[in-house]
């Protein structure tokens, strides 16, 4: 079955990264609302996300949607132990900024900002990457996320020893890895399917 590849004339792609909201374009045609089965809503989990053309695009393996849709909860929502939801979205920003998934990172750059406050430095993190000076916790969360981004993976025994310096244990050292893992996954997923563009001014 042949498949027609969307464009968009005009499209403006956002230069930097940025914590503003981005609009999202699929380069392959996703179901309509209107159009998702009984299967591909229960593959979203969420109902919310039926109005996101991505996770529609997503529920054409409604399966492995809702095994991502769960990993994906289960890492950012279940705060109860482990590391502090700002620093998931840390762990998660980074990993989108090195990967360079630019709509991946404007989602959990304000996510980490609105949990932490700390707008300056995770602008600082955008800006600069990994080499951004945030402190030493931060720090060795985003060393430890840009390690497991890279190809092959550079993270080491020195990165888990860097974050238990900082004082994370065991639940909060999983939830770097985790939170970093689920994205170097995410990020090339959804740079393969499409492009971000920022909002029309009207």
């Amino acid at each position: 079955m042949s498949e027609t590849i969307l464009t968009y004339p005009g499209h403006d792609h956002p230069a930097v990264f940025t914590q503003a909201e981005l609009d999202w374009h699929p380069w392959l045609a996703p179901p309509t609302e209107e159009d998702l089965t009984e299967r591909q809503h229960a593959g979203l989990v969420d109902k919310g996300r039926a109005k996101s053309p991505y996770f529609r695009l997503l529920a054409r393996d409604p399966d492995i949607l809702a095994a991502r849709t769960r990993t994906d909860k289960d890492i950012f929502y279940n705060a109860k132990d482990g590391l502090p939801r700002a620093e998931r979205e840390l762990a998660a920003a980074a990993t989108s900024r090195i990967n360079g998934c630019i709509f991946c990172a404007s989602v959990h750059a304000r996510f980490a900002t609105h949990y932490s406050g700390r707008g300056e430095d995770i602008d600082t993190l955008l800006a600069k990457g990994a080499q951004a000076d945030l402190g030493g916790r931060w720090n060795a969360i985003v060393d430890a996320s840009a390690a497991l981004a890279a190809t092959p993976s550079q993270f080491s025994a020195a990165h888990v020893g860097a974050l238990r310096a900082e004082g994370l244990d065991d639940d909060a050292v999983s939830d770097v890895i985790h939170g970093a893992a689920f994205f170097n996954w995410a990020n090339r997923l959804m740079l393969s399917l499409g492009e971000p563009e920022l909002p029309s001014a009207a």
